[in-house]
């Protein structure tokens, strides 16, 4: 990425302008615009995952996998920087593989999801990690996702099992649910808020901690749901 800022350019949102031209473009409805990936399974929940961040909906129903790569793009807000999130969506199919690696180096995140009720993508994650590990980008973010934690009935690996092999990979982990919306949307503004801090980061700034972030938002929010839960038993 090339470009250099005049040095009478003004600040966009409160950004310096050479820090902002850093990234891949630039357009009047965001600053920064940033590549993630899906990956993961066939069958784990990822475009589902996908259309609950874009669209707010959950795609219930005859599951239809996703064929070869599929992208959809939003815009978010994340401390007055409007960051365009290009959000790639795999197949996990063996036979899309191919396909898929052509896509990592270009990515500046990896959302990596297993299903909750799956012991068999939850085994394959560390064979995801080794691909990425190869393909990707050196400091590409990666965040371990368990989804389908509203279907607790049929749950096979523990909370405890995807904290466990987040802590050896050093990344991030939660929880999620395409079908409620659980951290979906933080799993999106933690990505952003990371990339965004990597493209605009003063010296003296301190830097942005993604576990840290998530680990206090998940609380926050289940500190909500006590008090409506409180609340509403009243």
């Amino acid at each position: 990425m090339t470009g250099r800022a005049g040095a009478a350019a003004p600040a966009r949102n409160g950004c310096p302008p050479a820090a902002l031209q850093r990234c891949p473009s630039l357009s009047q409805d965001h600053d920064l615009a940033c590549k993630v990936m899906l990956l993961g399974d066939s069958g784990v929940g990822k475009t589902c995952f996908l259309i609950q961040f874009k669209d707010g909906a959950f795609l219930s129903g005859t599951f239809i996998a996703t064929v070869g790569i599929d992208f959809r793009n939003k815009v978010v807000t994340v401390d007055g920087v409007n960051v365009k999130l290009q959000i790639w969506d795999t197949a996990g199919q063996e036979r899309f593989r191919s396909v898929t690696h052509a896509y990592y180096r270009d990515a500046q995140a990896l959302l990596l999801f297993y299903d909750i009720t799956s012991k068999v993508s939850f085994d394959n994650i560390r064979a995801w990690l080794s691909e990425i590990h190869e393909y990707a980008q050196k400091d590409v973010v990666i965040m371990l996702l368990g989804n389908k934690a509203d279907v607790s009935s049929e749950r096979v690996i523990r909370t405890e099992d995807g904290e466990s092999l987040a802590r050896e990979y050093g990344v991030p982990f939660m929880e999620t649910s395409a079908k409620t919306g659980m951290n979906v949307e933080l799993a999106f503004l933690a990505i952003a808020k990371e990339l965004k801090q990597r493209a605009v980061r003063q010296p003296d700034e301190p830097r942005f901690q993604i576990h840290d972030y998530i680990e206090s938002q998940k609380k926050r929010s289940s500190c909500c749901s006590f008090i409506a839960e409180a609340l509403s038993a009243h």
